[in-house]
């Protein structure tokens, strides 16, 4: 776990393995961040020169090293580019999210260290909020099952120390507790996603959960599990005809958080393949190799609550992990036949590697029963969302536009990329069947948007009317195949998490 913490005093007294400053490209050379005239101070003025001869360049998250040659007592300075300056701007042009990206570069950079200071200076809150962030998030790594020396493998950094002018006031002191808690969060949404299948299946990702809730040490949180024999008695057709190609059952998992001065109820479902084959219909094996990470949709809502809950956000949410394995045993469903859903509606499945919407449908209406003011579910749900929008930017649809502009702005200021997609009605036709009220398939060619309308038929009704919905399908961003970047580790991303919790909080806040 990664420590946040503030400290404010002479840089060149302060004890740490290094400290990161930012440097802006200005258009004539190197400009250096108003953080960083302390550090420059304690090295005679000279480190932007000193940095220019090392070739840096301020380009966004570029990483040079100097050291400080007993100026200081951290022997080293790691100097990341923040992109162009901006106009005034203490984080330049690119905003808080590419200060977070920045700062997330240099801490990953970092592993092997124990104790990281980043200056900030006497930048406002949002600015420290957003520097400490990055480092949370850039403080990862995962070993997995790895034998052998683990101090070779470099650790990721212990401890991070914001270093500011002033001592902070509670306003700082908060921010840093808050990028504490979602970092620890995202970070643990990650080791989920990482976990090979071996590892967590239903019923692990369902311990893993009864862990994490009690690690959580909150009083007003409460956990129930449905095994897969209280699934087909409770008639959850999604989650039991999905998971009884597998030996290993599904489960549903439901985290409650409530606080007695909420006014505002949350629920949050979640996709859980824990590994997806297609079933019957199954994968090319290429498309298999990063399954395991079909659960990042479940993984997400769970540390989301928990997040929500150590913040002690006056809120009340509710998080729906809906698991199972989908695997093309014996026992497995197969194409034509007709699944009954949980509240009675049928569903004729045409391909059974698209069922992620099956256990979602289960996750959904049972959500709704219970009324809540509004749901979000979050999944790993069509490669259609991929070849529409890549593999950084995730995708949004909703019932309603006014929560579904919401959604998109918590995202934004969380630092989530999303782009909102309609649910054309016509394309609900093509969904239609002879032998049920609905299949899981209609037309390939916007299949993103097929997936969405085909959720949206499983969402309920509260005292309002309608409840307002958003589907946010992260196939892409979920998963991050290539090199890492910013703070951004290759393997399980923890995308979504980070939007679920600012929502919570604008709900808190009357937003919502």
């Amino acid at each position: 776990m990664t420590t946040i913490s503030i400290q404010s005093g002479p840089v060149a007294e302060v004890a740490a393995d290094a400290i990161v400053v930012g440097v802006y490209a200005d258009g004539e050379g190197l400009a250096l961040s108003p953080g960083a005239a302390a550090v420059d101070a304690a090295l005679g003025g000279t480190l932007a020169a000193t940095l220019a001869t090392l070739g840096a360049s301020g380009a966004s998250e570029e990483t040079t090293r100097v050291a400080t040659a007993g100026a200081l007592a951290a022997p080293l300075v790691v100097a990341v580019g923040l992109g162009e300056a901006g106009d005034g701007e203490v984080v330049g042009a690119g905003g808080l999210e590419d200060l977070r990206k920045a700062v997330g570069a240099a801490v990953r950079s970092l592993a092997g260290k124990a104790t990281v200071a980043v200056a900030v200076g006497a930048a406002g809150v949002e600015v420290l909020a957003a520097t400490a962030e990055g480092a949370a998030f850039g403080a990862y790594g995962y070993d997995g099952l790895k034998t052998g020396d683990a101090a070779a493998r470099k650790a990721p950094v212990a401890e991070i120390v914001l270093l500011a002018e002033t001592a902070p006031d509670a306003e700082a002191q908060a921010a840093a507790q808050r990028a504490q808690v979602l970092g620890e969060a995202v970070n643990a949404t990650r080791d989920l996603i990482n976990t090979p299948p071996s590892h967590l299946f239903p019923q692990a990702f369902a311990e893993a959960a009864t862990a994490a809730v009690e690690a959580a040490g909150v009083g007003s949180l409460s956990l129930e599990i449905l095994d897969d024999a209280q699934l087909r008695e409770g008639g959850y057709g999604g989650l039991t005809g999905v998971g009884q190609g597998s030996t290993r059952g599904p489960r549903l998992v439901k985290v409650v958080y409530t606080h007695p001065e909420a006014t505002r109820t949350l629920a949050f479902v979640g996709k859980g393949i824990t590994f997806d084959t297609g079933g019957i219909s199954l994968k090319p094996s290429g498309s298999m190799e990063t399954m395991k990470s079909d659960m990042s949709g479940a993984a997400a809502v769970l540390h989301a609550a928990l997040a929500v809950a150590r913040l002690g956000l006056p809120v009340n949410v509710t998080a729906w992990a809906a698991l199972a394995e989908n695997m093309p045993g014996g026992n497995a469903i197969r194409p034509s036949d007709v699944l009954t859903m949980f509240g009675g509606k049928t569903v004729e499945v045409l391909n059974t590697d698209a069922e992620g919407r099956l256990v979602l449908a289960d996750a959904i209406v049972a959500a709704s029963l219970e009324e809540p003011d509004a749901i979000v579910d979050v999944a790993t749900l069509t490669g259609a969302q991929v070849l529409a929008l890549g593999h950084r930017t995730a995708a949004v649809m909703s019932n309603d536009e006014e929560f579904r502009v919401q959604v998109e702005s918590a995202a934004e200021r969380a630092g989530e990329d999303f782009w909102p997609m309609p649910l054309p009605a016509h394309l609900r036709k093509t969904m239609d069947t002879q032998v049920a009220d609905i299949a899981n398939m209609g037309d390939r060619m916007g299949g993103m948007l097929v997936a969405g309308l085909f959720l949206q038929e499983f969402v309920g009704e509260n005292g309002a009317g309608r409840i307002p919905w958003a589907h946010l399908d992260i196939a892409g961003p979920s998963f991050n195949e290539a090199g890492p970047y910013g703070y951004t580790p290759k393997g399980g991303v923890g995308f979504a998490l980070r939007t679920l919790v600012q929502l919570a909080d604008d709900a808190a806040s009357g937003l919502l």
